[in-house]
């Protein structure tokens, strides 16, 4: 699956993330509305050697993470700094998830995600979320909440 480069790379810079918690490799789509990411799950990570022995699949954990990460933490950020009150991030709070899988995500497939805001107030963010397998398949769809703790000032 190739994906259109975009140079949001100040909003990667700024996730709290690393290897191998890290599930964003590139952003193609941010504005105060949606985001659109990418991540591909790296065939020789560890999780899949157990899961599931002979017939390993992407755990449902880790692509609610990879939605999290691009729908609503690299939006959060881009509001914030769209507002400019981002600040140093302290810390995330994942409030909510609601998801349905539909599709297995194998080992060394990259994935596509579109999150869409339903609503930001207060500091919390609510995202609709989409995950497309590597043949463009819908696999997993649903709501994630979260917060931005920022650190006082």
């Amino acid at each position: 699956m190739l994906m259109a480069e975009t140079n949001f790379t100040h909003i990667l810079e700024k996730l709290p993330y690393a290897p191998p918690f890290l599930f964003v490799d590139g952003i193609t789509t941010l504005n105060a509305q949606e985001a659109e990411g990418y991540y591909r799950f790296r065939a020789d990570s560890a999780f899949y050697q157990g899961h599931f022995k002979g017939a390993p699949v992407t755990p449902g954990v880790l692509l609610t993470e990879c939605c999290a990460q691009i729908g609503v933490v690299c939006l959060g950020i881009h509001l914030l700094e769209e507002s400019g009150t981002l600040g140093s991030i302290a810390g995330l709070a994942l409030s909510e998830a609601q998801m349905e899988f539909l599709k297995p995500v194998y080992p060394g497939e990259q994935v596509r995600v579109e999150g869409r805001r339903i609503y930001y107030r207060f500091g919390k963010l609510k995202s609709s979320v989409r995950l497309y397998n590597e043949a463009g398949a819908l696999a997993a769809r649903g709501i994630i909440s979260g917060m931005i703790l920022k650190e006082k000032t």
